[in-house]
């Protein structure tokens, strides 16, 4: 008989954490191999030919494409499952809930483009990356959280959450709007035709998860062909799949969303992410002036003054004009370091990053830029959240 937990959103939160305390491991990995005596090997590794050219716009197939390009559509698959549960079935089913989250996440997104742009705006160059500093690594986040037990309350986590759900459906949006190359219009009618198709399917009652497993499939390509990237198709699939209203027990074995995301989510957070943070966030530290330099320090400072600003500026206004309340049980020191938890943008930064800049000067800048910004962000959230939870109960 298959059993599932009683609620799927604290499944996820345990998945999640542990999966973010593995990606921390490996980021620590990827940093040590980079500059140690085996780092040609791993560059050269992540740059093996090893796969046909699918599109002549990224040329042959490497182990770095695959995982950024294939792997990390399998991610954002998962990522647009959980935002229509959420959306459906959850913590944002009501303009209520969704109230604080949107207002947090948008403020967190606007503010650190805002500082990013302001300490580049010598270099129009640098313009593209504006949206680096912009999403929050949940992973990453929970992880931390996990560590620190009940000195974080779990409204916090909740909230946390939340935050990074409507924060991945707008990095999402950047991606495709601003991150796109020159369209194929024949293969972006494709993908239309393709996503209609899969529509279909959920309004005339299809419920097998291996045909809209079939659809991402030729979706992904289609994405992929078209100059749209294509980690895109696998939110656009998400919203495709059928789920079952189940209020108060949201997690029903006969929902295909909710299969497909308890098959998907081991394999994401315990193997796409961390393969993606060894792969990423490898750099030679060799050259610690380039931290100083308007790229990294523009990344750096976007995620840990933009993102704390706006998260917690977002929060505290809102409650003293009576749009919301800050999460219950929580201090506000506490709602603080959540918000400096929030400007750890590991994974979507770097992979944001990845999308803005293409030369390797750029793209080490570019990571050193999130790890400091992302350090910084996590050691501070961390310290307040030790301190201000260790007198409450």
């Amino acid at each position: 008989m298959l059993t599932r937990p009683q609620s799927i959103l604290r499944d996820f939160l345990k998945t999640e954490a542990a999966g973010g305390i593995l990606l921390i491991g490996a980021a620590a990995l990827a940093m040590v191999v980079a500059n140690s005596s085996v780092a040609p090997a791993y560059f050269h590794l992540l740059h093996l030919e090893t796969g046909p050219t699918l599109t002549s716009h990224i040329g042959p197939m490497t182990v770095h494409l695959w995982i950024n390009d294939a792997l990390m559509a399998v991610f954002f698959l998962l990522v647009g499952l959980e935002i229509k549960r959420e959306f459906v079935d959850g913590h944002l089913s009501t303009w209520a809930d969704r109230r604080l989250p949107f207002l947090a996440a948008a403020a967190g997104m606007i503010a650190p483009a805002i500082v990013y742009l302001a300490v580049t705006r010598g270099d129009a160059s640098l313009t593209r990356g504006w949206a680096i500093p912009a999403a929050t690594d949940i992973a990453f986040a929970l992880g931390l959280l996990a560590l620190l037990g009940k000195r974080a309350p779990t409204s916090l986590k909740l909230f946390l959450t939340t935050v990074a759900i409507v924060d991945d459906v707008g990095a999402v949006a950047i991606i495709a709007l601003f991150y796109t190359a020159s369209l194929n219009w024949l293969a972006l009618g494709a993908a239309v035709v393709i996503f209609g198709a899969m529509l279909a399917m959920n309004r005339y009652g299809v419920v097998r998860v291996r045909w809209y497993l079939i659809g991402f499939a030729l979706l992904w390509y289609a994405m992929l062909v078209s100059g749209v990237h294509a980690t895109v198709a696998g939110v656009l699939a998400a919203v495709a799949v059928p789920v079952t209203r189940t209020p108060g027990a949201p997690d029903n074995v006969e929902s295909p969303l909710h299969r497909l995301e308890h098959g998907l989510q081991p394999w994401v957070a315990f193997a796409i992410v961390p393969l993606f943070g060894f792969a990423n966030a490898g750099v030679s530290l060799g050259g610690t002036g380039v931290a100083f330099a308007p790229l990294p320090l523009g990344i750096a400072l976007g995620l840990f003054v933009g993102k704390q600003a706006g998260v917690f500026g977002a929060v505290w206004g809102a409650a003293k004009m009576g749009i919301a309340v800050r999460p219950t049980g929580a201090s506000w020191a506490q709602v603080y370091g959540v918000a400096l938890l929030c400007g750890i943008g590991f994974t979507m930064s770097l992979f944001i990053g990845g999308l803005a800049f293409a030369t390797p000067e750029q793209a080490d800048a570019v990571k050193i830029g999130v790890l400091m910004g992302s350090i910084a962000s996590a050691v501070a959230g961390c310290a307040v959240l030790y301190f201000s939870g260790r007198d409450r109960p």
